[in-house]
């Protein structure tokens, strides 16, 4: 039977967060789909220079693709994003998959779709009943600014957060996250990409 998308990512946390929300989902407004998330060897510059080749191989097995790679440590962090994604949506299209497959780069990197403001964001990172809130706490640390919704170096942020609770970096973490938090009020431009694309795709009740 052909399978409605299949996802390439870079490492396990985006594996680990994409499977997460697509196994809900009317949390983002499209239908019920089978699904198959892979990760490239090369983690991110091998989805960059590669992905469009791996992907290559499943035309005629799924009906969409999408190729998600973090843009910074794809070696090319002197591109911007926008052409990035559309030289390699070109590959893409070449490969076989015409307009049924996109790239989506994450800006600088996939721990941004952390930071929502989500109780469940203190909860996942074990921050829950500790003062000050996080938020706060990340804040003092300079790891936010007054204009800034989200931290400027999200991963770091994240790293610094769970050391002080001891609690590891895994990708049962994002996976809490991508199935707990609400991701109506997120703002990040590659995540809006990433669900609008889905429900241009497989809108609920097509």
């Amino acid at each position: 039977m052909l399978g409605d998308l299949i996802v390439l990512v870079a490492d396990r946390n985006m594996q680990a967060t994409v499977e997460g929300i697509l196994r809900q989902p009317r949390k983002i407004g499209i239908r019920r789909i089978r699904f198959d998330v892979r990760r490239h060897p090369g983690t991110d510059a091998g989805c960059r220079d590669a992905g469009a080749t791996y992907l290559a191989t499943f035309v005629g097995q799924y009906q969409r693709a999408i190729l998600m790679f973090d843009h910074e440590g794809c070696g090319q962090e002197d591109v911007a994003p926008k052409d990035l994604e559309a030289r390699i949506n070109k590959d893409l299209a070449d490969a076989g998959w015409g307009d049924g497959a996109v790239t989506i780069i994450l800006v600088p990197e996939l721990d941004v779709w952390v930071w929502s403001d989500s109780p469940h964001v203190e909860d996942s990172l074990g921050w829950r009943g500790r003062t000050p809130s996080l938020r706060e706490w990340l804040s003092d640390k300079g790891y936010f600014t007054e204009r800034n919704v989200k931290p400027a170096r999200p991963k770091e942020a994240m790293e610094a957060a769970l050391k002080v609770v001891r609690l590891p970096r895994s990708s049962a973490i994002y996976e809490e996250l991508a199935t707990k938090v609400s991701f109506q009020r997120c703002t990040d431009l590659a995540f809006a990409n990433f669900k609008t694309t889905l429900q241009a795709w497989f809108a609920e009740g097509a």
